[in-house]
């Protein structure tokens, strides 16, 4: 009985000491986010924006986003929150998404943008063969676990560009 125990013991602690490094290691080998300066330039040419919410369908405690998404031709600028966790991408989608099952099913015909490393803000490049005026959202995916972590609309059929005016 006594080796019963210590070997649920061993086996309990070997699982707890996994998955506490799966959630750990992207956060201890995370790069260092943007500066305030890097963003405020990323997000000088800006003509969208959206919003990460922690509301959606397929968002919860363990995997959400939060925070102002700005999208320009040249980049994708996000300050804000992102539960941390492994393999994050970035996808630009032809329609809103919410759920795992919408993102399998319209995944064929989204954008892969590139991966996120940090968790509190990002700046990702848009390849120049990709027009962001055919997307109307951004999605945060997790390719590892296939888990949705958010989405930001930042078109939509009442949204207007921003438009800046000259000083």
């Amino acid at each position: 009985m006594r080796i019963f125990k210590l070997s649920i013991c061993v086996i309990l602690t070997f699982v707890l000491g996994f998955i506490s490094g799966i959630y750990a290691l992207p956060i201890i080998s995370a790069p260092n986010s943007p500066s305030m300066l890097e963003l405020a330039t990323a997000t000088q040419h800006t003509k969208y924006k959206g919003q990460f919410v922690t509301t959606l369908k397929d968002s919860d405690l363990l995997h959400f986003a939060k925070g102002d998404v700005s999208v320009s031709n040249d980049n994708i600028a996000f300050k804000g929150n992102i539960a941390p966790g492994p393999d994050y991408q970035l996808y630009l989608a032809k329609r809103f998404i919410e759920t795992e099952a919408d993102f399998h099913t319209f995944k064929g015909s989204m954008a892969h943008l590139g991966d996120i490393k940090t968790f509190d803000s990002f700046i990702v490049p848009i390849p120049d063969a990709i027009n962001i005026e055919e997307f109307n959202t951004v999605i945060i995916w997790c390719e590892s676990f296939g888990q949705f972590i958010s989405a930001a609309q930042y078109q939509s059929a009442n949204a207007l560009p921003i438009v800046k005016k000259a000083i």
